[in-house]
């Protein structure tokens, strides 16, 4: 039986390169290795406020990127998360064989609070409805970034409490992480994770960003004192540019090394943005031609949920069996 992978991303904020080069990019490398599904999940996306009208756009949006980054949805299931109502119906499920205390110790969820005047009660429940999204479809390998692991580790720790007081039930996850390019750094501050929610314009590219855009952000990164490429003692900033060089190239270390030692800041800058504004352009090229038929894109996300529909589905008909819930005819 073919592995099941399982991701997604929230359709809040632009995508930018450190989501292609940690997640986006990853997936399309390894999703015909897989049964595969990713999620565009906007049930997490609304734990915090979004203007209606912007997320429908968003989710759209993320569905054409993902087509015109490389998932095949011949293969591969694009599912908008809200569509599947099992996703919800799981969640609630879980959240009542899942102790406070494990949600308490989330780092994100601390961080996320500490930043609000205000939050609500979906922002702390966030961790058990990732975990219904990955334990809904059974699946086996979950592809997330390193920030991600202990929301992997609690959908281990609440499949593991499942299976114990009802019976096996889910299947235990495991992860899968790229070698390269796992944690694209911001580049006005190369000592934080690239984030789509950053205000301020010199922080991320965005995928769909123009070329002058891009080479606009990309020339007033952060760097360091030095003036010129040092792979012993560059700081977090010139690590950060090559980082990003190196994922989207694929060069080796050695190549990084024999090309960029010594090279002054400046020049690195300008072909990190034009490497970036090469392997972007392709992506842009086809995702004005996908969206260009709206149609296109919502019939990917019609038949990527009536894919799934009946896994998920199963799933939760065996949870409500194993937890004594009554269910029609049985």
């Amino acid at each position: 039986m073919i592995p099941r992978v399982l991701s997604g991303i929230q359709p809040s904020g632009n995508l930018h390169i450190g989501n292609y080069l940690g997640a986006l990019g990853n997936w399309v490398k390894i999703q015909h290795d897989y049964e595969s599904i990713f999620c565009i999940v906007d049930l997490h996306a609304i734990t915090v406020y979004q203007k209606p009208d912007e997320l429908r756009t968003k989710i759209r949006e993320i569905a054409g990127i993902f087509l015109a980054a490389g998932i095949d949805p011949k293969h591969s299931r694009i599912v908008v998360q809200s569509t599947v109502p099992a996703h919800a119906e799981l969640a609630w499920l879980l959240t009542c064989v899942t102790p406070m205390g494990w949600l308490e110790r989330m780092t994100q969820f601390k961080a996320k609070a500490a930043a609000q005047e205000s939050i609500g009660d979906g922002l702390f429940q966030y961790p058990v409805l990732m975990a219904a999204d990955i334990l809904l479809y059974q699946a086996n390998i979950v592809p997330v970034g390193e920030d991600q692991m202990q929301h992997i580790e609690l959908a281990r720790d609440i499949a593991q409490r499942f299976n114990s007081l009802y019976g096996e039930t889910f299947v235990m996850p495991a992860t899968r992480l790229p070698a390269v390019g796992a944690r694209i750094m911001g580049l006005d501050d190369p000592t934080a994770k690239m984030s789509k929610s950053a205000s301020g314009t010199g922080h991320a590219v965005a995928l769909l960003d123009p070329p002058d855009r891009i080479r606009r952000t990309i020339m007033r990164a952060t760097t360091d004192s030095g003036s010129g490429v040092d792979f012993e003692t560059m700081g977090p900033g010139v690590a950060n540019l090559l980082a990003i060089f190196q994922s989207f190239s694929g060069w080796s270390d050695d190549q990084m090394r024999t090309h960029f030692t010594g090279v002054r800041y400046g020049d690195l800058k300008k072909q990190v943005a034009e490497m970036t504004i090469s392997q972007l352009e392709p992506m842009q090229q086809r995702y004005r031609e996908i969206t260009a038929d709206p149609s296109h894109v919502d019939r990917v996300l019609h038949e990527g949920a009536q894919a799934v529909l009946p896994t998920a589905n199963a799933t939760v008909q065996l949870v409500k069996e194993h937890m004594g819930i009554y269910t029609r005819g049985r």
